[in-house]
Protein backbone atom coordinates (compact mmCIF):
# COMPACT_ATOMS: atom_id res chain seq x y z
CA UNK A 1 0.00 0.00 0.00
CA UNK A 2 1.44 3.35 -1.31
CA UNK A 3 1.90 6.15 1.60
CA UNK A 4 -1.13 8.22 -0.56
CA UNK A 5 -2.85 5.45 0.16
CA UNK A 6 -2.05 4.84 3.89
CA UNK A 7 -3.44 8.30 4.82
CA UNK A 8 -6.46 8.09 2.66
CA UNK A 9 -7.67 5.01 4.69
CA UNK A 10 -6.73 6.74 8.21
CA UNK A 11 -8.82 9.96 6.73
CA UNK A 12 -5.54 12.09 6.84
CA UNK A 13 -5.03 14.99 4.72
CA UNK A 14 -1.72 16.09 4.09
CA UNK A 15 -1.30 19.68 5.83
CA UNK A 16 0.57 22.23 3.70
CA UNK A 17 3.83 22.89 4.66
CA UNK A 18 4.83 25.85 6.91
CA UNK A 19 6.59 28.48 5.96
CA UNK A 20 9.89 28.95 7.72
CA UNK A 21 10.26 31.40 10.43
CA UNK A 22 13.81 31.49 9.95
CA UNK A 23 17.25 31.35 7.35
CA UNK A 24 16.21 27.51 6.41
CA UNK A 25 14.17 25.19 4.37
CA UNK A 26 11.70 22.74 5.28
CA UNK A 27 13.39 19.68 4.14
CA UNK A 28 16.54 18.91 2.18
CA UNK A 29 17.17 15.58 -0.10
CA UNK A 30 20.66 14.24 0.80
CA UNK A 31 20.79 10.72 -1.58
CA UNK A 32 18.38 8.47 -0.48
CA UNK A 33 17.09 10.50 2.48
CA UNK A 34 15.49 13.48 3.31
CA UNK A 35 15.79 15.30 6.70
CA UNK A 36 12.99 17.79 7.65
CA UNK A 37 14.01 20.91 9.90
CA UNK A 38 11.93 21.07 13.28
CA UNK A 39 8.62 21.34 12.66
CA UNK A 40 6.03 22.71 15.06
CA UNK A 41 2.04 21.78 15.62
CA UNK A 42 0.71 24.35 12.93
CA UNK A 43 -2.85 23.82 11.31
CA UNK A 44 -3.49 26.18 8.33
CA UNK A 45 -0.49 28.38 9.45
CA UNK A 46 -1.77 28.67 12.98
CA UNK A 47 0.20 27.64 15.93
CA UNK A 48 -2.09 24.92 17.99
CA UNK A 49 -0.74 26.06 21.66
CA UNK A 50 1.56 27.76 23.15
CA UNK A 51 3.48 27.42 26.43
CA UNK A 52 5.51 24.59 28.48
CA UNK A 53 3.99 20.86 29.42
CA UNK A 54 3.34 19.83 32.69
CA UNK A 55 1.09 19.59 35.44
CA UNK A 56 -0.51 22.26 36.36
CA UNK A 57 -2.40 25.28 36.15
CA UNK A 58 -1.72 27.58 33.11
CA UNK A 59 0.39 24.25 31.77
CA UNK A 60 -0.13 22.44 28.54
CA UNK A 61 -1.58 19.47 29.76
CA UNK A 62 0.82 15.94 28.52
CA UNK A 63 -1.75 14.31 26.39
CA UNK A 64 -2.43 17.69 24.77
CA UNK A 65 1.07 17.83 23.46
CA UNK A 66 1.12 13.50 22.63
CA UNK A 67 -1.39 15.11 20.09
CA UNK A 68 0.96 18.21 19.27
CA UNK A 69 3.68 16.05 18.51
CA UNK A 70 1.50 13.84 16.04
CA UNK A 71 0.71 16.95 14.06
CA UNK A 72 4.01 18.13 14.60
CA UNK A 73 4.98 14.62 12.43
CA UNK A 74 2.43 15.18 10.42
CA UNK A 75 3.80 18.32 9.48
CA UNK A 76 7.42 16.72 8.53
CA UNK A 77 5.74 14.13 6.69
CA UNK A 78 4.30 16.93 4.38
CA UNK A 79 7.90 19.18 4.15
CA UNK A 80 9.22 15.50 3.12
CA UNK A 81 6.80 15.19 0.54
CA UNK A 82 6.84 18.61 -0.94
CA UNK A 83 11.18 18.34 -0.86
CA UNK A 84 10.87 15.03 -2.98
CA UNK A 85 8.36 15.95 -5.01
CA UNK A 86 6.08 12.85 -4.41
CA UNK A 87 4.67 11.48 -1.24
CA UNK A 88 4.58 8.06 -2.32
CA UNK A 89 8.50 8.14 -2.53
CA UNK A 90 8.78 8.19 1.42
CA UNK A 91 9.66 4.74 2.38
CA UNK A 92 10.61 4.69 6.07
CA UNK A 93 11.51 6.48 9.40
CA UNK A 94 15.34 6.49 10.63
CA UNK A 95 15.48 9.14 13.31
CA UNK A 96 12.85 10.59 14.99
CA UNK A 97 14.28 13.97 17.59
CA UNK A 98 11.37 15.55 19.65
CA UNK A 99 11.84 18.30 21.72
CA UNK A 100 9.25 19.13 24.63
CA UNK A 101 8.89 22.62 26.23
CA UNK A 102 9.13 21.07 29.70
CA UNK A 103 7.98 22.88 33.16
CA UNK A 104 10.30 22.38 36.23
CA UNK A 105 10.13 18.59 37.31
CA UNK A 106 8.28 17.46 34.21
CA UNK A 107 9.65 14.07 32.94
CA UNK A 108 7.29 13.12 30.70
CA UNK A 109 8.90 13.89 27.51
CA UNK A 110 9.09 9.85 26.14
CA UNK A 111 5.18 9.97 26.35
CA UNK A 112 5.25 13.14 24.67
CA UNK A 113 6.91 12.31 21.68
CA UNK A 114 5.05 8.77 21.55
CA UNK A 115 2.59 11.12 19.64
CA UNK A 116 4.97 11.17 16.66
CA UNK A 117 6.38 7.74 16.54
CA UNK A 118 2.73 6.66 17.10
CA UNK A 119 1.35 8.19 14.35
CA UNK A 120 5.07 7.21 11.48
CA UNK A 121 4.32 3.54 13.33
CA UNK A 122 0.56 3.79 11.74
CA UNK A 123 1.77 5.58 8.50
CA UNK A 124 5.02 3.26 7.76
CA UNK A 125 4.28 -0.13 9.85
CA UNK A 126 7.47 -1.65 10.19
CA UNK A 127 9.33 0.72 8.58
CA UNK A 128 8.04 3.47 10.35
CA UNK A 129 10.24 1.76 13.49
CA UNK A 130 13.55 4.25 14.05
CA UNK A 131 15.47 5.96 16.30
CA UNK A 132 14.35 8.29 18.94
CA UNK A 133 15.45 10.95 21.31
CA UNK A 134 12.99 12.55 23.66
CA UNK A 135 14.20 16.01 24.77
CA UNK A 136 13.45 18.73 27.09
CA UNK A 137 14.31 21.81 26.61
CA UNK A 138 13.27 25.33 28.44
CA UNK A 139 11.60 27.05 25.70
CA UNK A 140 10.55 26.50 22.10
CA UNK A 141 10.58 28.77 19.03
CA UNK A 142 7.20 30.97 19.18
CA UNK A 143 6.82 29.07 22.42
CA UNK A 144 5.53 26.05 21.16
CA UNK A 145 5.06 23.10 23.64
CA UNK A 146 7.17 20.49 21.17
CA UNK A 147 8.92 20.58 17.78
CA UNK A 148 9.48 17.23 16.08
CA UNK A 149 12.31 16.78 13.77
CA UNK A 150 12.52 13.31 11.08
CA UNK A 151 15.12 11.51 8.89
CA UNK A 152 13.09 9.70 6.13
CA UNK A 153 14.20 7.21 3.63
CA UNK A 154 12.84 7.98 -0.21
CA UNK A 155 13.09 5.95 -3.10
Amino acid sequence: MTLSQKLADLGIDLPAVATPAGAYVPAKVHGDLVYTAGQLPFVAGTLLATGKVGDGHGLVPAGDAHQYARLSALNAVAAAAAAVGDVDRITGVLKVTGFVASAPGFTGQPGVINGASELLGELFGDDGRHARSAVGVAVLPLDSPVEVEVVFTVS
